[in-house]
């Protein structure tokens, strides 16, 4: 059973607006998954749709075997949403935040506290429990959600841009605690993210949408090799470097790009690990390097080749956004 099946899934606005245009992929249990994309490339009305907040127009979502559709209710059970807008509510404490999620998720009542305080606790919040949000620093408040999820013991946790807005130590933070509960309680994760250190960080596999299109799916590895090798610069301190060297050179090593009798460029697919054989092979032909640099090929580079289009922020959402969504869960948990 996979985490997530979707088959042949669209959503058309207005008749003629494709936001979504036919996409198919899974997710498997217990992984990280990745959805990255330009502005208006369908990532968050496709999240929209596997969370039941917006209909599709065709095509299928299944959650753990579950057609979102026909079993919105069971569905919503397994799944915890945090949207890219903060969600919480800055004028209640952090407790009577989550309060409000236990009801809604229909957790039983004499099992409220204890998962509240076990949410808190996990997430580093318990001694801020009777605090109000509104003193919270952002990356706390990022984290008060991801404890706001947890209450009702998803099976599958879906983020859009978790960790945007956080300066980089809360960052490292919010990452730290999303491998922790993938690898403590085997959650599925679901992360659309404009930050391409983020998804090479945490995730699996990535999917690249563009256009309402899925352009490519694989590893952050398969993904990067994709794109192409890596370039290797080596500076040598002797001002000419012997043609003679070059054939031994190349079989070793791999091809090399360009030479100028003292500067050598060599394309390899993990320059990291070739380094030390490089280093070696010049000293048994007598070549000493002043110096060696790698280009390494990044998801930066993927993103561009594959979405069409340079990289940009996506705006936050407004604070009336949030509320929507809120009220949006309110209305079909009821």
């Amino acid at each position: 059973m996979y985490a997530i099946e979707i088959s042949d899934l669209a959503k058309v606005f207005n008749k003629r607006t494709k936001a979504v245009n036919g996409i198919s992929f899974v997710v498997q249990e217990g992984e990280i998954f990745g959805l990255l994309g330009p502005n208006g490339a369908g990532k968050t009305t496709a999240i929209r749709m596997i969370t039941n907040l917006t209909t599709p127009t065709s095509g299928s979502v299944m959650v753990f075997g579950s057609n979102v559709s026909n079993s919105s209710e069971q569905v919503r059970q397994m799944i915890g949403y945090i949207p890219q807008s903060i969600s919480v509510d800055a004028d209640l404490t952090a407790y009577e935040n989550l309060l409000i999620f236990a009801k809604l998720f229909y957790v039983p009542k004499n099992e409220r506290d204890k998962r509240i305080r076990f949410a808190l606790k996990y997430m580093g919040l318990e001694d801020r429990a009777d605090d109000l949000v509104k003193r919270f620093s952002g990356g706390m408040m990022r984290r008060l959600e991801v404890a706001q999820a947890l209450v009702n013991q998803p099976k599958m946790l879906i983020l859009d841009e978790p960790s945007i807005g956080l300066d980089p130590s809360s960052k490292m933070q919010m990452w730290k605690y999303l491998r922790q509960l993938n690898e403590d309680f085997g959650t599925t994760i679901l992360i659309t993210t404009h930050d391409m250190s983020e998804a090479d960080e945490l995730c699996n596999r990535i999917a690249v949408m563009s256009s309402g299109k899925i352009a490519v799916i694989g590893s952050p590895v398969e993904l990067k090799e994709s794109v192409g090798k890596e370039t290797l610069t080596i500076v040598l301190q002797s001002t000419s470097l012997s043609e003679q060297i070059l054939p031994p050179l190349s079989a070793e090593l791999g091809m090399v790009a360009s030479n100028d009798g003292k500067i050598i460029k060599i394309l390899t697919r993990n320059g990291e690990h070739a380094i030390p054989r490089i280093l070696e092979s010049f000293r048994n032909v007598g070549l000493n390097v002043d110096s060696i640099s790698l280009n390494k090929i990044t998801l930066d580079d993927v993103f561009i080749k594959y979405a069409k289009t340079k990289f940009e922020a996506e705006n936050t959402e407004s604070n009336r956004d949030a509320r929507l969504v809120r009220r949006t869960y309110r209305r079909r948990a009821g």
